[in-house]
């Protein structure tokens, strides 16, 4: 399948939007994207309650006292939840200094370089975060997800099946290794392992969304528009639906080759 050099760079974007719309902390839509692989749900408790209620009494406490690691991470968390990514960065970054060597608070970091695009930087901390002697595939695949949107694919793979090793058929790793092959446009791979991942019990939401993702750039719009809306209460459905179509239609490359049309019952 060949693409316009446009249409190749949406796909790029379009996989960077992707692996930030599946992954840490509980199931949401689209609307409330975030980092797929490392450091998810079952190593960090999401907030609970009003975040912005939370980052201000974290935040007091960490100002009071930067080496307790607990309020950092919490207040980290927080900043992240009310869309605060760049200061989130910038806490667990004092954090670090102040509490040299925690491989907790260098892992939330990293975590935050990702998400704030400094890819080389994230690696360069998750190798200090990870111990070969006691490895955490969730810091692998965060190193993969970090390495795919450096270029580095074979590399990012590599990481991806040690994480699987780790920890079998994984959902987010799995998406993950599909989104990666997404970026190298093997779409019929990247639906499989997509697949692979919808499959698993522990797969949210967004898994699904990915999925659609794939299944509507081989030009499958029905498919892609029932998979999304599936067994989701209507407003969740409609947004995962205007999702897939903003990404679908969201360059001209795209357009002329991959445009979803508006179905009847999703019209204003």
């Amino acid at each position: 399948m060949r693409y316009s050099p446009r249409f190749a760079r949406y796909l790029g974007s379009a996989a960077s939007v992707a692996i930030i719309a599946i992954g840490l902390g509980g199931c949401q839509t689209a609307k409330s994207p975030d980092i797929t692989g490392s450091l998810g749900a079952r190593a960090e408790a999401p907030v609970e309650g009003d975040p912005r209620r939370t980052a201000e009494v974290y935040g007091e406490r960490y100002r009071a006292n930067p080496k307790d690691t607990e309020a950092a991470l919490q207040y980290g968390q927080a900043l992240r939840a009310t869309g605060q990514r760049q200061q989130a960065a910038a806490v667990l970054e004092q954090a670090t200094i102040a509490n040299v060597g925690d491989r907790k608070l260098l892992a939330a970091y990293g975590r935050a370089l990702v998400e704030n695009g400094n890819y080389q930087q994230a690696l360069d901390v998750l190798t200090k975060a990870h111990s070969p002697a006691n490895p955490d595939w969730r810091i692998l695949s965060l190193q993969g997800t970090a390495l795919d949107q450096l270029g580095k694919h074979d590399e990012a793979r590599r990481y991806y099946t040690s994480a699987l090793n780790i920890m079998p058929e994984e959902p987010s790793v799995l998406s993950n290794l599909g989104l990666s092959y997404m970026l190298t446009k093997d779409l019929a791979r990247a639906e499989e392992v997509l697949r692979r991942a919808y499959a698993r019990p522990g797969a949210d939401a967004r898994v699904r969304q990915n999925l659609g993702l794939v299944i509507g750039l081989q030009g499958r719009f029905d498919e892609a528009v029932a998979l999304v809306k599936a067994d989701l209460p209507p407003e969740e459905a409609q947004a995962n639906v205007a999702y897939l179509r903003q990404m679908l239609n969201r360059t001209d490359g795209a357009r002329g080759s991959a445009r979803l049309s508006q179905p009847a019952a999703d019209r204003s």
